[in-house]
């Protein structure tokens, strides 16, 4: 198979772009396809570099793997392959087992390269420049060869040759080849967390700066006294010693007229409000400097006691900590907190002591393939930076920046070596109680690359600062020498821009095209014969009218109504009338608004119309019998009355649109849902939807898509016009008023939240980073408006974004490496508002490092929406090759190149000790899953989650925390707000942790069960569910009773706390064994074999089985 490189254009008519392979550096014995980000179909927005460059000719020429089964006449499972000597089997019986044979994921064995001189590439190649030229044809390998013995007399079929991720910028020239260093000058002394021998000088540490209170929560600081600074408050002399310690000290400079100077190019755009953040930036380039080689590594691996056996039915340690799932949420809005200090704060010379006496916890080996119990006892935190104390105390949060990578390779070829990806996970308008706002009539922000002055930035002396992204230096203006904080004048190094890592500025009148839109709010709704029948415009309209007044806005907050079937109905609520009016177009072809003025009204001018007009919408299409449905011509309609000022549009539709522009035909035969191997119609059936999305952005306008429908419905082709348009898309299958309570209770605790949350309007996202740093790929719902600059028309508390990044020059001269999110919105009560988060990292130069600071929840992350990409411009079966190819090559990658003594087994870092678990649980996920009958709108929408989530709630959507619940007491317990909440332990997903004795909640993030043994203790029964036995238990129970035992209490206040930890709400379901859900609560069981896809033990296997050929 030829794969040539992808290209693809940005939005309706963008540059062409490139993203293909690239050599590397580096050769491997293990080398498999790297996953290959094509250009923005369906789900992807990707970003032109700024020097494009036509592709080239295929690159990939992929060859069939070769593997083997061999099966005997018991349970089916791979033969393990032998590693110096025979690897201890696990005691007991294995899990249960089908009879059917299940195909492996495959890992294929091409080389890229003609002949031997060339070294191999990295089958992972994240965002590596193609090589110049033509590649030549690999030598001829042998074909597929698969044997397996199963109940079925029928041989297995080939299997196809592995696919891969290489998510990779435009090319450009290639990395020179060394396999001992990178290119450039001499090595620096080690980093932060690298392995000093014994002898070597450590690096003294920095200057530690005075740690200043600051209270978050006070109100925005205010400009300085306008009479100017008592005479008392003399500025003081500059500093004689070295430069403040809020930074890491810059690179030495370099002669003045050696400095060179570099252009960048940013296209401006002269109809953009949010102008500020585009514009052409002379930028100068970073003083050069020349340090001494520094001390080698220390080699990693040595001595590595042996594990011991026993993978199976290994018993909880007595007395050990109660365990706790993946649970980053937060309770409402969490109080801002920097994370808590640990080792590796140490100062650079104290960080080499200890590394010199002892191996890191996560570079700890672990055998994955003998011990069994590998989730943590508490909740997973993010891995904390090596950095200087006085550095990572001011460091952003991690639920609000993370990188997949917490050290950053000094180079591109390093970074491909490591087989890990490299990228950012954002959520940067999440809800924090203690945000520090400032007012000033000055922004202070780089002169060159246009940084926001940040922690990081180093104070030359009072009246200079160093940008940490570009190294230009800064006068520092002359309202910044006031602290508000203090009072003092000539103190900038104090200011709350230098002491906090995230921060909002009010913005001043420059930073305004127009003046802010005031908080605009459209509804859209389905009135058709099959929406009144699940019975959710009752719904809708209760809710609105129990949250009208907890709508965000001002005085200035406007509203208006749209409802369609056939028609479409504009409904006229101006002041002074005694009713509304309902005003009905049924030119469908060419959509115009009847009264321009008085359909779109002040909501506080109007809202006793806006009440009537809620109270009576329900009954007046209750004896409606027109069944189409014309949503295009609607989303026209909404789009002409929000264009003059942009604004929100909630669009509710219950079926597929049949008449208009935008008509869909089904797409789903139900009768290949599960047999598919590749899932077809993943991408949109029209354009229509995507062109109106960005149409909506140019105007600020964004659409919100509610789905309620038992039907196919194509969420492939109308999700378009919420991803392009910044929305979100909310979807609940099934959706009916009486047979199904479970999601009517979860539709009106979801709209409470949608209505009443915070909401940010016309807005702009950019994000920066160190020179020699670069982003070439974006996740989640937005219009890439230039390279870099993301349009917001809508930004909402619950959206979250991810960054694919590459090395595009050495990182040789730096010690640590900055990225910058800057966030551009108007607030509801009409502020311009800037929010700034800044994170800093440190740079490495051995693979030990890369390893030691990698995060496993943002990889996975990262991983899953560039896997949806894949599913939809590629195949299904592409993307899943490349996430199980992710797992071998990292972890063959460490074992070649960070161990240095070999080791039977499946050998892992601790750091990864749960990459294999995490990447075979998205394998059994909804959106990528096969062999199990899924319908199509529910794997899109699964897909749509994993791009648009933040980290914090997708976790729990991979890998469900599961519980045991019938024995719960207090020790151990939290109190929160006088609440005893019982903390128990989180169980691996496998039946063998079930037992009939007892009972066990399942959490998966939207969708709560609580699973009833055959046995259960009848106390449980009695006090908690409220039923005298097991037979006595109703099919569809969906709540808990409130009964006054401590019991009750307990199993309540638990499940209320999960529940609150999440901004929507999960619905509950109390199952048994012959209900319909135990089906999904069993698919669940991550490490589980079903018919279809490997347990977890057999996974591993087959990931040892590649990384040993």
């Amino acid at each position: 198979m030829s794969n040539a490189g992808f290209s693809s254009q940005n939005g309706a008519g963008g540059q062409a772009y490139v993203n293909g392979p690239s050599q590397s550096p580096f050769p491997m014995q293990q080398v498999s396809q790297g996953y290959s980000t094509p250009g923005q179909l369906g789900y992807h927005n990707p970003v032109p570099a700024k020097a494009p460059m036509p592709p080239g000719p295929g690159l990939y020429n992929a060859v069939p793997p070769v593997s083997s089964y061999q099966s005997g006449p018991g349970p089916h499972m791979p033969v393990r392959p032998q590693m110096g000597g025979p690897p201890p089997m696990p005691p007991g019986p294995m899990p249960p087992t089908s009879q059917n044979s299940v195909p492996l994921p495959t890992a294929s064995t091409n080389n890229y390269y003609p002949n031997a001189q060339n070294p191999s590439p990295s089958s992972w190649n994240y965002g590596v420049r193609p090589p110049m030229g033509v590649a030549g044809t690999p030598p001829p390998q042998p074909g597929n060869h698969v044997t397996s013995t199963s109940s079925s007399p029928s041989p297995v079929p080939n299997l196809p040759p592995s696919q891969g991720f290489s998510a990779g910028p435009p090319p450009g020239p290639t990395l020179t080849p060394d396999a001992s260093r990178p290119p450039g000058p001499p090595l620096p002394p080690a980093s932060l967390n690298s392995w000093a021998p014994p002898g070597s000088v450590p690096p003294l540490p920095m200057n530690a700066m005075t740690p200043q209170t600051y209270q978050p929560g006070r109100p925005a600081y205010g400009p300085p006294p306008t009479a100017g600074p008592p005479p008392a408050m003399r500025p003081t002399p500059p500093p004689t010693g070295p430069p403040l310690g809020t930074a890491t000290p810059p690179p030495p400079m370099a002669p003045q007229h050696e400095a060179g100077m570099r252009q960048t190019h940013a296209p401006t755009n002269s109809q953009d409000p949010n102008s500020f953040e585009a514009g052409d930036r002379t930028i100068p380039d970073p003083p050069s400097s020349q340090p001494g080689p520094g001390p080698a590594g220390r080699p990693m691996g040595l001595a590595y006691p042996s594990l011991p056996p026993g993978y199976q039915n290994m018993a909880q340690p007595p007395n050990a900590p109660p365990m706790h799932p993946t649970q980053p949420y937060s309770s409402g809005p969490a109080a801002y907190q920097q994370p808590s200090m640990g080792p590796a704060q140490l100062s650079p010379s104290m960080a080499a002591m200890s590394l010199q006496s002892q191996t890191p916890d996560a570079l700890r080996v672990v055998n994955l393939l003998q011990e069994r119990n590998l989730l943590p006892p508490t909740a997973i935190e993010a891995p904390t930076p090596c950095l200087p104390q006085d550095l990572q105390k001011v460091n952003c949060s991690p639920e609000v920046f993370r990188s997949t990578l917490t050290s950053i390779p000094q180079t591109q070829a390093l970074l491909n070596k490591a087989k890990l990806p490299l990228g950012l996970l954002l959520h940067p308008f999440k809800d924090l109680s203690q945000l520090p706002v400032v007012t000033s009539s000055t922004i202070v922000r780089c002169r060159s690359c246009r940084t926001y002055i940040n922690p990081f930035v180093s104070f030359l002396d009072q009246r200079r600062w160093k940008c940490n992204l570009c190294y230009r230096v800064n006068d520092v203006p002359e309202e910044f020498m006031y602290n508000p904080v203090s009072r003092c004048y000539g103190e900038p190094h104090k200011r709350p821009e230098v002491q906090n890592a995230t921060i909002e500025f009010i913005a001043p009148s420059e930073y305004m095209l127009r003046p802010p839109q005031p908080a605009v709010y459209l509804f859209v709704l389905d009135v058709s014969h099959n929406a009144v029948q699940t019975g959710y415009i009752d719904v809708v309209c209760q809710s609105l009218l129990e949250n009208l007044n907890l709508l965000p806005g001002d005085t200035r907050t406007k509203i208006g109504f749209i409802t369609f079937d056939s028609t479409i109905h504009f409904y006229n609520l101006q002041e002074g009338l005694s009713q509304p009016q309902m005003l009905i177009v049924s030119d469908i072809e060419d959509i115009f608004l009847p009264t321009p003025d008085s359909l779109l009204v002040n909501f506080n001018e109007c809202k006793e119309l806006v009440q009537d007009l809620l109270k009576s919408l329900p009954q007046m299409f209750s004896k409606t019998m027109e069944t189409q449905s014309a949503l295009g011509p609607s989303l026209q309609a909404a789009f002409k009355l929000l264009s003059p000022t942009g604004g929100r549009v909630s669009v509710f539709q219950t079926q597929l649109p049949t008449l208009g522009v935008g008509a869909l035909k089904s797409r789903e035969d139900p009768n290949q849902r599960a047999s598919a191997k590749d899932i077809p119609h993943l991408s949109p059936a029209t354009d229509f939807y995507k062109k109106l999305a960005l149409d909506c952005s140019g105007q600020q306008v964004a659409v919100d898509l509610f789905m309620l429908s038992s039907q196919y419905c194509d969420l492939a082709s109308l999700g378009c016009i919420s991803r392009y348009s910044a929305g979100s898309v909310h979807y609940y299958p099934s959706y009916h008023n009486q047979h199904n309570p479970a999601q009517t209770e979860r539709f009106q605790k979801d709209l409470k939240r949608y209505l009443t949350r915070k909401i940010g309007f016309e807005a702009v996202m950019r994000i920066r980073c160190t020179k020699g740093l670069s982003i070439h790929t974006f996740h989640g719902n937005f219009f890439v408006r230039s390279t870099d600059l993301l349009s917001l028309p809508n930004v909402n508390p619950d959206a979250g974004f991810a960054v694919q990044m590459s090395i595009e020059e050495n990182l040789v001269d730096m010690q640590v490496v900055s990225f910058q999110a800057a966030l551009l919105y108007t607030s509801s009560k009409g502020e311009r508002r800037i929010r700034v988060h800044t994170m800093c990292l440190p740079v490495v130069n051995s693979l030990s490092d890369i390893f030691a600071g990698a995060d496993v929840q943002a990889i996975t992350g990262l991983l899953a929406s560039m896997a949806v990409d894949r599913s939809v411009t590629a195949s299904l079966s592409d993307a899943r090759d490349a996430m199980t190819n992710a797992v071998i090559d990292s972890l063959a990658s460490y074992r070649t190149a960070v161990l240095t003594i070999q080791q039977p087994g499946l050998l892992s870092p601790t750091c990864l000790r749960l990459f294999p678990l995490y990447i075979l649980a998205l394998l059994k996920q909804i959106a990528f899953r096969t062999g199990t009958s899924t319908r199509l709108d529910d794997r899109v929408f699964a897909m749509c989650q994993l791009k648009y989530q933040p980290l914090a709630y997708l976790m729990l959507m991979i890998h469900p925390a599961l519980y045991r619940v019938d024995d719960l007491t207090d020790e151990g317990a939290l109190n929160v707000s006088d609440r005893t909440i019982p903390q128990p332990r989180v169980l691996q997903l496998s039946v063998e942790k079930l037992s009939r004795e007892g009972a066990f909640l399942m959490d998966t993030g939207s969708v709560m069960y609580l699973w009833v043994g055959r046995n259960c203790n009848p106390q449980f029964l009695t006090q908690v569910l409220g039923v005298p036995s097991y037979a006595a238990l109703p099919q569809n129970m969906t709540q808990l009773p409130e009964l006054d035992t401590a019991e009750s209490t307990r199993t309540r206040a638990f499940v209320g706390w999960l529940r609150e930890q999440r901004p929507f709400y999960p619905t509950l379901h109390v199952i048994k064994d012959d209900s319909q859900l135990k089906a999904n609560f069993m698919q669940s069981m991550v490490e589980d074999r079903t018919e279809s896809a490997l347990s977890y033990y057999e996974f591993l296997l087959h990931v040892q089985q590649q990384i040993s050929k």
